[in-house]
């Protein structure tokens, strides 16, 4: 049995799925590595990425986000709420309509970053499966003119 309470667990609450997102007064009290790991996986959904995509153009209402997003209204608006309580996103009452954007515009820089970050990941894997598909290319990546050595043995 734990004794955290519901709401640190991510379970549901008076029916609500809470975020495991802790209050912003508990984040004071813990590591930084640890309130830090919290906002990662705040972040750790593709739904909220793709809603942080979107909301760099603008606030939106969950009716505009629907189509770019890809999922039902109901999954949508409990990700919105899960970012609302982590303080990624800030609602606004436009008449009838909740609209949301970001409370902080750095967001953008650090999915930039992140972008990034894969990029060169990925481009650095296009460049050895590039080599590895090179006619005569040996399987270790080595060739006999490599010189490389293994425990001090001239290979190839």
């Amino acid at each position: 049995m734990s004794l955290q309470k519901p709401q640190e667990r991510g379970e549901q609450v008076d029916g609500q799925l809470s975020s495991a997102q802790p209050a912003p007064e508990a984040a004071t009290s813990r590591p930084v590595y640890q309130v830090k790991a919290e906002f990662f996986k705040t972040l750790g959904h593709p739904a909220r990425i793709r809603v942080l995509e979107l909301l760099r153009d603008g606030e939106c209402s969950v009716g505009e986000l629907i189509p770019g997003v890809g999922i039902e209204a109901s999954h949508l608006s409990q990700q919105l709420g899960i970012m609302r309580r982590a303080n990624i996103v800030h609602v606004r009452r436009d008449g009838g309509t909740v609209r949301y954007s970001v409370t902080d515009a750095r967001i953008f820089e650090l999915l930039e970053v992140a972008r990034a970050i894969l990029t060169s990941s990925l481009a650095e894997a296009s460049h050895l499966l590039a080599q590895l598909q090179e006619p005569g290319s040996a399987e270790s990546g080595h060739s006999e003119e490599s010189g490389h050595t293994a425990g001090g043995t001239r290979i190839g």
